[in-house]
């Protein structure tokens, strides 16, 4: 089966840490980004979604970003993570493993443990 949009709300729980974890791969800019989101399945995410989030990201000193001239183009804003968006980062996958299991659990209908 595959989903064009999922539901926002949906979208909204895993984006930061979606973000954070393909910018730890590599320094990159905002279109690559939305682009590997897409790639990776979530769908399309809007500029209008996406670039406030990196600027929350950047704000809260998970990313750096640093303007770069583009090649035979405008220029692009990379971004970068940080030593304490690598920690955060961490502590998002640890906590997501537990929260995905427990949620699948409940929705699911068979309780922790059972599988």
């Amino acid at each position: 089966m595959e989903i064009s949009q999922w539901p926002s709300e949906w979208l909204r729980g895993v984006l930061a840490a979606a973000v954070l974890s393909i910018v730890s791969e590599e320094e990159t800019y905002g279109y690559f980004i939305g682009q590997r989101l897409a790639e990776g399945g979530l769908g399309v995410v809007k500029g209008g979604t996406l670039y406030p989030l990196l600027a929350r990201l950047e704000q809260d000193g998970d990313l750096t970003a640093a303007w770069r001239d583009g090649d035979g183009g405008p220029g692009r804003k990379y971004y970068a993570i940080t030593p304490a968006g690598q920690e955060r980062l961490h502590s998002l996958r640890a906590d997501w493993g537990i929260f995905s299991a427990n949620a699948t659990s409940i929705i699911s209908g068979k309780k922790a443990g059972n599988g």
